[in-house]
């Protein structure tokens, strides 16, 4: 693989060292606030881990919901700190109400453990990848290890800009793993080749769409994401959520597929 990755780094390049983890713990909370599915926790225990049994003080970042670079309680991280801690009995798991202070700098010193950060979207510059923010975040290790394979792709203060201010920068093992699935995947894909997409919106997946056309054999749209097409067929959407200044791409996208994008057949308008 050629992203450098935390199997790179020597014992003694993490012992004793404060690891910035940037992981995805953007996890569905239920109406009494706690975590519904711990998949994309679990997901992250292996780096975690890794670091921690070489010595290692983990610092966590993550974003939760969407709330608008301020903090609003229901999208607080300490719901999922609680399960962390469930989930690693044997680490102090420790979390802090604030990002880019000076208690979170004084909690990341200290000793072994885990210490979890509140909410990276509470910060009006994570999204604007904030130049002094991500130097701020940089503070806060000794070496960054970004192991949120499904926040990469956004160029923010806690993944693309703080990467920049610290150094070794390298991927965790969650994140490795993804990589050399997809490269092989992307690389030289088994025949048929069937890509499924979800989500809510085209715009935020309108460069995976376009990349992945020419490769696959087949491309399954799902999810409310499939509405903004059914409008582009002309097909009655009812109150579902539909992209309008997205129409026309939709269109362009299934006149260049051909027979190659599928959307649900089984749907039902009300």
């Amino acid at each position: 693989m050629q992203k450098k990755t935390i199997r790179d780094l020597r014992d003694a390049e993490l012992r004793g060292k404060r690891a910035l983890v940037r992981v995805d713990f953007n996890v569905p909370l239920d109406d009494h606030g706690r975590v519904s599915d711990d998949t994309r926790i679990r997901a992250s225990l292996p780096t975690i881990s890794y670091l921690l049994e070489r010595g290692a003080r983990v610092i966590l970042l993550s974003h939760l919901g969407r709330p608008k670079g301020k903090p609003e309680e229901k999208y607080s991280l300490e719901p999922v700190a609680r399960r962390l801690a469930e989930l690693l009995p044997k680490a102090p798991v420790t979390f802090v109400e604030s990002t880019d202070t000076d208690e979170a700098m004084k909690a990341t010193h200290g000793g072994s453990g885990v210490v979890l950060l509140e909410n990276t979207r509470f910060l009006g510059g994570e999204e604007t990848n904030d130049e002094r923010l991500a130097r701020a975040l940089a503070e806060l290790g000794d070496l960054y290890v970004n192991d949120a394979f499904g926040s990469a792709h956004r160029a923010h203060a806690s993944t693309e800009g703080v990467a920049r201010y610290l150094k070794p920068a390298v991927a965790g093992l969650l994140m490795e793993k993804e990589l050399e699935y997809l490269g092989t995947a992307l690389g030289n894909p088994k025949r048929p080749f069937v890509a499924v997409l979800g989500g809510a919106k085209i715009s935020g997946k309108i460069d995976v769409i376009d990349s992945l056309l020419p490769k696959v054999d087949r491309m399954i749209i799902g999810g409310a994401m499939a509405c903004t097409f059914f409008k582009a067929m002309g097909v009655e959407t009812g109150k579902s959520l539909v992209e309008p200044d997205r129409v026309q791409m939709a269109n362009e996208l299934l006149t260049r597929s051909g027979s190659k994008i599928v959307l649900p057949v089984d749907d039902r308008v009300a």
